[in-house]
């Protein structure tokens, strides 16, 4: 088998279509990870460090002349509004990561869309830009609150990023589908483009980012990578302004959540160069578009009211294309 795969020039027929890179512009303390140890009383009174890490991805994007989709968290657009403004300056997509961190699964709905406004108002108040992407704080739109995507639909989302289509002990919907789809919801419809999952009879490998960036050899993602792109499909990439940081205080929790969070941050930063010569990427938005000009609107359609039904019934009988949405 081999790692070394060239850059993804001519994988789809037309001209290619990118890969969607994105960024989740919180610091090291907001995690959900330590949020038993650390409380949101109390963020201020960590050394901030999401400025100057955001500075430095923003400076490799530069030098690689790459733009990306921002989903920056409302504390952090709050307590820096210049950092939001630069990012903005420098052409990248701007899209909400929630005002306060929560996982939408341990909110009721009136208290995520106040949450969710509170974040796209201060952002769209900054830059004087319709926010129009959003992903939601540890991937955590789940069979048990679906009914966040019509929220999304109603305050004037197209794009989501929530949907992890895997099995995780913290997110994860596995039955989910692998590539861009439509969402139906009785308010209308969002686009979900999940985190890059490469899959093969059954088995779905999660290859988009985050941790598995930092703990997978380089080589092994890749080559899983560009995988997907030979399934016919653009990939998500996601990753924090954290994970380009080994000096970062530590802070304490679980064995696990330690070795998620902390392993192999050092290499961060030189692998994404890697990353960044091997593929083509552009923001959530623009991927989502070409990739819909190229397919002529033969896209999986999945009906919310349906979504619940995933795991007892499979995908093949609430997946339709463009056409039609089954009753």
């Amino acid at each position: 088998m081999s790692f070394l795969p060239s850059p993804d020039r001519d994988v789809f027929s037309a001209r290619p279509v990118p890969n969607a890179l994105t960024v989740d512009v919180e610091d090291y303390y907001h995690v959900s990870a330590f949020e038993g140890q650390v409380d949101r009383t109390r963020w201020s009174e960590y050394p901030g460090r999401v400025k100057e890490n955001t500075e430095q991805l923003l400076a490799i994007f530069r030098r690689r002349q790459v733009r990306a989709t921002f989903f920056i968290l409302g504390w952090v657009a709050q307590h820096d509004p210049d950092l939001v403004r630069q990012i903005q300056a420098e052409g990248h997509e701007l899209g909400a990561h929630s005002f306060w961190h929560q996982r939408i699964y341990t909110q009721l709905p009136d208290a995520f869309r106040e949450d969710l406004v509170r974040s796209r108002d201060l952002l769209t108040q900054l830059t004087g830009q319709p926010v129009r992407c959003y992903r939601a704080a540890s991937f955590s739109i789940t069979p048990a609150c679906w009914w966040a995507l019509e929220i999304l639909v109603q305050e004037g989302f197209q794009y989501d990023c929530s949907v992890f289509p895997i099995w995780h002990d913290r997110y994860g919907v596995p039955e989910a589908p692998v590539g861009i789809y439509r969402v139906e919801t009785p308010s209308g419809s969002i686009w979900e483009f999940p985190p890059a999952v490469y899959q093969i009879a059954g088995l779905k490998v999660p290859c988009g980012g985050g941790g598995y960036f930092r703990l997978y050899p380089l080589g092994l993602t890749l080559w899983l990578l560009r995988a997907i792109r030979r399934q016919g499909r653009p990939f998500l990439f996601y990753l924090h302004p954290w994970e380009l940081d080994p000096q970062q205080p530590r802070l304490p929790g679980s064995l696990l959540s330690r070795f998620r969070h902390y392993w192999n941050l050092s290499a961060t930063a030189r692998r994404l160069e890697e990353l960044l010569d091997q593929f083509l990427f552009a923001p959530v938005s623009e991927v989502v578009e070409e990739y819909l000009r190229q397919k002529e609107g033969h896209i999986e359609v999945l009906r919310l009211g349906d979504l619940g039904k995933l795991a007892e019934k499979g995908l093949k009988t609430v997946i339709q294309p463009l056409g039609g949405v089954q009753s």
